[in-house]
């Protein structure tokens, strides 16, 4: 297996503006991906990804850099950079959602690159590759289930 990229591609019935704030504001990323952020959809924007497990509400945490807010068509941001450094190419993974009017909706592409520039050992690289593609197995069609939730209301 390669491990360069995890790609997804899935429509959403909503539009493409509605789409574009459910994968770039706080307030909805915090609803389906169940984390805590605070970062503005603007490029150069830090902030943590911060998920709690049982009494630690800091169990796991990621550092994130906006790296393109393009509405309602591009929003990309590179993340799992060691603590302390900016997030470059060669030390963080970059997630990018491509939005695509689609009839009334929206064909969403994600895709997260950079794991083989890290430089991990190969069974490092392939526990991340794999543990980033389960999570996005079940995070992308969460995307399209709230932004319909959204479209619907």
């Amino acid at each position: 297996m390669e491990y360069a990229s995890i790609d997804r591609e899935i429509h959403i019935d909503a539009p493409p503006e509605v789409v574009f704030e459910v994968i770039s504001t706080p307030e909805h990323v915090r609803e389906w991906w169940s984390v805590d952020t605070d970062f503005e959809p603007a490029p150069g924007s830090t902030s943590e990804l911060v998920w709690a497990d049982g009494d630690n509400p800091r169990a796991h945490v990621e550092q994130l850099s906006v790296v393109v807010a393009d509405p309602p068509r591009v929003f990309s941001f590179r993340w799992t950079n060691p603590a302390g450094e900016s997030a470059v190419e060669g030390n963080s993974n970059l997630v990018t959602f491509e939005l695509e009017p689609s009839g009334a909706g929206t064909l969403l592409r994600f895709s997260e690159t950079g794991f083989r520039e890290r430089g991990w050992e190969a069974a490092v690289l392939e526990e991340r590759y794999l543990s980033h593609s389960e999570g996005w197995d079940r995070f992308v069609p969460i995307i399209k289930t709230y932004a319909e939730g959204l479209e619907a209301a």
